[in-house]
Protein backbone atom coordinates (compact mmCIF):
# COMPACT_ATOMS: atom_id res chain seq x y z
CA UNK A 1 0.00 0.00 0.00
CA UNK A 2 1.15 3.17 -1.17
CA UNK A 3 -1.25 5.37 1.18
CA UNK A 4 -1.48 7.56 -2.15
CA UNK A 5 -4.99 8.50 -3.70
CA UNK A 6 -4.89 10.34 -7.17
CA UNK A 7 -7.59 11.84 -8.51
CA UNK A 8 -6.86 13.09 -12.51
CA UNK A 9 -9.51 14.88 -14.98
CA UNK A 10 -8.80 14.37 -18.26
CA UNK A 11 -10.34 16.00 -21.65
CA UNK A 12 -9.93 18.21 -24.20
CA UNK A 13 -10.99 22.08 -23.65
CA UNK A 14 -11.27 23.15 -27.23
CA UNK A 15 -13.93 19.96 -27.79
CA UNK A 16 -16.84 21.54 -25.60
CA UNK A 17 -18.29 18.73 -22.91
CA UNK A 18 -14.69 17.11 -23.44
CA UNK A 19 -13.58 19.57 -20.84
CA UNK A 20 -15.31 17.61 -17.79
CA UNK A 21 -12.89 16.13 -16.47
CA UNK A 22 -10.62 19.35 -16.70
CA UNK A 23 -13.39 21.33 -15.06
CA UNK A 24 -14.08 19.08 -12.29
CA UNK A 25 -10.51 18.94 -11.22
CA UNK A 26 -10.33 22.96 -11.15
CA UNK A 27 -13.58 22.67 -9.31
CA UNK A 28 -12.24 20.67 -6.91
CA UNK A 29 -8.45 22.43 -6.74
CA UNK A 30 -10.71 25.61 -5.42
CA UNK A 31 -11.56 23.66 -2.26
CA UNK A 32 -7.64 22.42 -1.61
CA UNK A 33 -6.20 18.92 -1.71
CA UNK A 34 -7.60 17.32 1.08
CA UNK A 35 -5.01 15.51 3.30
CA UNK A 36 -3.05 12.63 1.31
CA UNK A 37 -5.25 13.08 -2.26
CA UNK A 38 -3.48 14.93 -5.21
CA UNK A 39 -5.93 16.40 -7.01
CA UNK A 40 -4.48 16.99 -11.31
CA UNK A 41 -5.24 18.04 -14.13
CA UNK A 42 -3.76 16.15 -17.09
CA UNK A 43 -5.99 17.51 -19.77
CA UNK A 44 -4.82 15.50 -23.12
CA UNK A 45 -1.58 14.30 -21.31
CA UNK A 46 -2.78 10.80 -20.92
CA UNK A 47 0.31 9.41 -21.12
CA UNK A 48 1.89 11.44 -18.38
CA UNK A 49 -1.10 10.59 -16.25
CA UNK A 50 -0.23 6.92 -17.44
CA UNK A 51 3.68 7.26 -15.95
CA UNK A 52 2.50 8.74 -13.20
CA UNK A 53 0.14 6.05 -12.24
CA UNK A 54 3.58 3.66 -12.34
CA UNK A 55 4.42 4.89 -9.00
CA UNK A 56 1.42 3.65 -7.70
CA UNK A 57 -1.58 4.35 -5.80
CA UNK A 58 -4.58 2.69 -3.35
CA UNK A 59 -6.94 4.87 -5.09
CA UNK A 60 -7.57 5.91 -8.34
CA UNK A 61 -10.42 8.34 -9.50
CA UNK A 62 -10.70 8.97 -13.38
CA UNK A 63 -13.03 11.83 -14.35
CA UNK A 64 -13.71 12.39 -17.58
CA UNK A 65 -16.41 12.85 -20.03
CA UNK A 66 -17.44 9.19 -21.24
CA UNK A 67 -20.25 8.45 -23.67
CA UNK A 68 -22.46 5.51 -22.92
CA UNK A 69 -25.54 6.31 -23.98
CA UNK A 70 -27.28 8.00 -21.18
CA UNK A 71 -28.83 11.69 -20.72
CA UNK A 72 -26.82 13.96 -21.30
CA UNK A 73 -25.14 15.49 -18.55
CA UNK A 74 -25.36 12.11 -16.51
CA UNK A 75 -22.82 11.28 -13.85
CA UNK A 76 -21.92 7.97 -13.38
CA UNK A 77 -19.20 6.17 -10.50
CA UNK A 78 -18.06 3.05 -12.20
CA UNK A 79 -15.63 0.53 -10.32
CA UNK A 80 -12.94 -0.05 -12.82
CA UNK A 81 -11.48 -3.78 -13.17
CA UNK A 82 -8.21 -2.99 -15.35
CA UNK A 83 -7.89 -6.60 -17.32
CA UNK A 84 -3.98 -7.70 -17.45
CA UNK A 85 -3.42 -7.97 -21.10
CA UNK A 86 -2.07 -11.73 -22.52
CA UNK A 87 1.58 -11.35 -23.03
CA UNK A 88 1.42 -12.21 -26.71
CA UNK A 89 -1.28 -8.99 -27.00
CA UNK A 90 1.71 -6.68 -28.17
CA UNK A 91 2.04 -2.79 -26.83
CA UNK A 92 -1.39 -0.56 -27.65
CA UNK A 93 -1.97 1.25 -30.37
CA UNK A 94 -2.14 4.94 -29.11
CA UNK A 95 -2.37 8.77 -29.73
CA UNK A 96 -0.57 10.66 -26.66
CA UNK A 97 -3.31 13.08 -27.05
CA UNK A 98 -6.41 11.62 -26.86
CA UNK A 99 -6.48 8.57 -24.52
CA UNK A 100 -10.01 7.34 -23.43
CA UNK A 101 -9.87 5.90 -20.46
CA UNK A 102 -9.83 2.38 -21.65
CA UNK A 103 -6.76 3.28 -23.62
CA UNK A 104 -5.43 4.34 -20.05
CA UNK A 105 -6.21 1.55 -18.94
CA UNK A 106 -4.42 -0.43 -21.67
CA UNK A 107 -1.43 1.22 -21.72
CA UNK A 108 -0.84 1.02 -17.55
CA UNK A 109 -1.61 -2.78 -17.69
CA UNK A 110 0.58 -2.65 -20.64
CA UNK A 111 3.44 -1.12 -18.70
CA UNK A 112 3.16 -3.08 -15.71
CA UNK A 113 1.51 -1.07 -13.75
CA UNK A 114 -1.80 -1.12 -11.71
CA UNK A 115 -3.16 1.09 -9.04
CA UNK A 116 -5.49 -0.40 -5.96
CA UNK A 117 -8.77 0.44 -6.08
CA UNK A 118 -9.50 2.41 -9.78
CA UNK A 119 -12.98 4.51 -10.32
CA UNK A 120 -14.07 6.15 -12.97
CA UNK A 121 -16.41 9.34 -12.58
CA UNK A 122 -18.01 10.22 -15.71
CA UNK A 123 -20.47 12.08 -17.64
CA UNK A 124 -22.04 11.88 -20.57
CA UNK A 125 -21.52 14.76 -23.24
CA UNK A 126 -24.11 16.43 -25.21
CA UNK A 127 -21.77 18.14 -27.96
CA UNK A 128 -18.14 17.41 -28.70
CA UNK A 129 -17.41 19.18 -31.62
CA UNK A 130 -14.68 21.66 -31.65
CA UNK A 131 -15.23 24.81 -29.33
CA UNK A 132 -15.39 25.96 -25.88
CA UNK A 133 -17.62 25.96 -23.01
CA UNK A 134 -19.70 23.49 -22.08
CA UNK A 135 -22.82 22.73 -22.84
CA UNK A 136 -25.84 23.34 -20.54
CA UNK A 137 -26.43 19.70 -19.52
CA UNK A 138 -23.08 19.53 -18.29
CA UNK A 139 -22.50 22.38 -17.10
CA UNK A 140 -25.18 21.47 -14.50
CA UNK A 141 -24.16 18.29 -13.96
CA UNK A 142 -20.26 19.57 -12.33
CA UNK A 143 -21.76 19.75 -8.84
CA UNK A 144 -22.97 16.01 -9.14
CA UNK A 145 -19.66 15.37 -10.51
CA UNK A 146 -17.74 17.21 -7.61
CA UNK A 147 -19.84 15.95 -4.74
CA UNK A 148 -19.27 12.36 -6.15
CA UNK A 149 -15.53 12.69 -5.73
CA UNK A 150 -15.98 14.19 -2.47
CA UNK A 151 -18.17 11.49 -1.50
CA UNK A 152 -15.42 8.72 -2.75
CA UNK A 153 -12.68 10.85 -0.76
CA UNK A 154 -14.82 11.00 2.39
CA UNK A 155 -15.53 7.05 2.18
CA UNK A 156 -11.78 6.15 1.57
CA UNK A 157 -10.69 8.14 4.45
CA UNK A 158 -14.03 6.73 6.43
CA UNK A 159 -13.07 3.21 5.42
CA UNK A 160 -8.83 3.75 6.34
CA UNK A 161 -10.78 4.55 9.82
CA UNK A 162 -12.90 0.79 9.56
CA UNK A 163 -16.41 2.26 8.00
CA UNK A 164 -17.71 3.86 5.42
CA UNK A 165 -19.93 3.28 2.29
CA UNK A 166 -19.30 2.37 -1.02
CA UNK A 167 -19.14 4.15 -4.43
CA UNK A 168 -23.05 3.03 -5.72
CA UNK A 169 -23.85 5.28 -2.90
CA UNK A 170 -22.14 8.44 -4.22
CA UNK A 171 -24.43 11.44 -5.23
CA UNK A 172 -24.75 10.20 -8.64
CA UNK A 173 -26.61 13.50 -10.38
CA UNK A 174 -29.28 11.18 -12.56
CA UNK A 175 -31.01 8.62 -12.06
CA UNK A 176 -27.92 5.93 -12.74
CA UNK A 177 -25.82 4.18 -10.29
CA UNK A 178 -23.78 2.93 -13.03
CA UNK A 179 -21.45 0.68 -10.90
CA UNK A 180 -24.46 -2.35 -11.45
CA UNK A 181 -25.67 -1.39 -14.91
CA UNK A 182 -27.16 -3.82 -17.01
CA UNK A 183 -26.55 -3.61 -20.43
CA UNK A 184 -29.05 -3.13 -22.45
Amino acid sequence: MTGRTLVAGVGNVFLRDDAFGVEVIRLLGERGDPSGVQIRDFGIRGVHLVYDLLDGCDLFVLVDAAARGDEPGTVTVLEVEPEVPPADAGAPVIDAHSLTPDGIFALLAALGGRPGRSLLVACEPADISAGMGLSEPVQAALPHAVRAVQDILRDQELDAQGGGRNADEADQGGSDSGADRDSD
